[in-house]
């Protein structure tokens, strides 16, 4: 039986997160000066708030906006394009994957 996936509106996604990059077995592989957890607050108008220089430093570039998708949140870069993308696990789970291999955990914080 086929499912519907439903576009979630920006305003049920917006607030903060807790990201967490699944390197805490081994810390070499950190970008030098990051954190392997920060705060990530995603704003109405799907723009970032604190924490988008933790999530450029774990991409090696910059992050501008992020925006739902029916199946999960896409993050962009300058230019606008999609530069990560996190699939929803369940309700206020999302994970995504770096090129690395390297996995982000994206937590509704509070949950």
């Amino acid at each position: 039986m086929a499912s519907i996936l439903k576009l979630a509106d920006p305003s049920e996604l917006a607030g903060t997160w807790l990201a967490t990059l699944n390197a805490a077995q081994d810390p070499d592989r950190l970008p030098v000066g990051a954190s392997n957890e920060c705060s990530i607050d995603l704003r109405p108008d799907q723009t970032f708030g604190a924490g988008a220089p933790c999530i450029a430093a774990w991409l090696g570039e910059q992050v501008t906006g992020w925006f739902p998708e029916p199946d999960g949140i896409a993050i962009t870069g300058k230019e606008g394009s999609k530069v990560l993308f996190f699939s929803r696990q369940h309700e206020g789970l999302y994970q995504g994957m770096l090129q690395s291999g390297q996995r982000i955990t994206f937590k509704r914080a509070g949950h």
